[in-house]
């Protein structure tokens, strides 16, 4: 049985021995999780996914998975390999192709050629690194008011160096199960502050529609922040920042470019590789394009997984990197 998967739902129902998944990279990645993976359940069904690599996504992540687990193999041939075509059509595509198009198309390379990605100087091999927290400076809790997923960072500044060195990602929440998550983390970093450093300074920053927007039905978000501080007086000292509005979508989005990477070719923004969500935002995040192909102002935001954690990154970067005098920041720096 042959079948497309441009709507995955119309394949639900049908148990499975073996499904073969071709150019996998092009699929929906919930039709694997929500109906092919459960229909092969009932008779231990095998799976092949085959496809030419598109950038670090869902395939790549598979990929990945296979390298990692017993009971799943990978396999990864360049068209040389192949050997359908010969060598002198390879150096003609060679010729023609920039060098990323021709290591993802004929060497079957994960690699980022997304022309249209916003997070253009992000760098794996640059960016990630291991991240500790640096337990005599303050600590930055970042925030986005997205409903699911909600996503939060928290990072450090040391001196001109940004350390992103964890994130609390949670589905379906509200803001006072955003403040518990911030505070189970929040607890293991206050064991670690000496006793002259306390009550541990915690700096916040997020969305300005936070302050209209909201997640529980009487209070802003910004007001259950400074309430869940209030009680834990003594123990954070907080600073909450919060601009009037949040600034253009392609300002933010330079000021994290610059801070990955500038003119200069400084790196000054790391990033753990726990923090997941925000690896896959700097590297699958692009902007939206119309019904001929032109690219628009606008973020992708087909995928709701995506945009979400590395806009709590920006919100704190525009603040406190920008590239031009802020507009309309509140004067005192901090809600009263």
């Amino acid at each position: 049985m042959v079948n497309g998967a441009f709507n995955p739902d119309a394949l639900r129902g049908n148990g499975l021995d073996l499904i073969v998944l071709d150019e996998f990279a092009s699929m929906k990645p919930e039709a694997w999780t929500e109906v092919f993976r459960p229909a092969l359940s009932d008779r231990q069904g095998h799976a092949l996914f085959i496809g030419t690599p598109k950038g670090r996504n869902h395939f790549y992540e598979r990929f990945e998975y296979a390298h990692n687990d017993p009971d799943w193999a990978a396999f990864q041939f360049t068209t040389a390999e192949g050997g359908l075509v010969d060598g002198e059509e390879l150096c003609r595509a060679a010729r023609e192709l920039d060098p990323v198009s021709y290591r993802q198309e004929f060497d079957g390379e994960f690699v980022s050629a997304n022309r249209h990605r916003v997070y253009y100087t992000f760098d794996r091999a640059l960016h990630l690194r291991a991240q500790s927290f640096e337990r005599l400076f303050p600590v930055v809790w970042s925030i986005d008011f997205n409903v699911s997923p909600m996503c939060m960072l928290l990072l450090q500044r040391v001196e001109d160096i940004v350390q992103v060195f964890d994130e609390i990602v949670l589905p379906n929440a509200n803001t006072e199960a955003a403040c518990q998550a911030f505070l189970d983390k929040a607890e293991l970093l206050y064991q670690q502050v000496p006793g002259y450093q306390r009550p541990m300074n915690v700096e916040v920053y997020g969305n300005a529609s936070g302050n209209q927007k909201r997640t529980s039905a009487a209070e802003t978000d910004w007001t259950i922040i400074r309430q869940f501080f209030r009680r834990w007086k003594g123990t954070y000292q907080e600073s909450i920042h919060v601009l009037s509005a949040n600034p253009p979508v392609r300002d933010r989005i330079n000021c994290v470019n610059s801070r990955l990477r500038n003119t200069f070719e400084e790196n000054r923004l790391f990033i753990d590789p726990r923090c997941r969500e925000l690896v896959k935002d700097l590297e699958q995040v692009a902007w939206a394009t119309d019904s001929t192909g032109a690219v628009m102002s606008e973020l992708d935001k087909s995928d709701r997984a995506r945009t979400h954690a590395s806009d709590a990154l920006g919100y704190y970067i525009a603040q406190v990197f920008p590239l031009k005098p802020l507009i309309g920041h509140q004067s005192s720096g901090r809600i009263l």
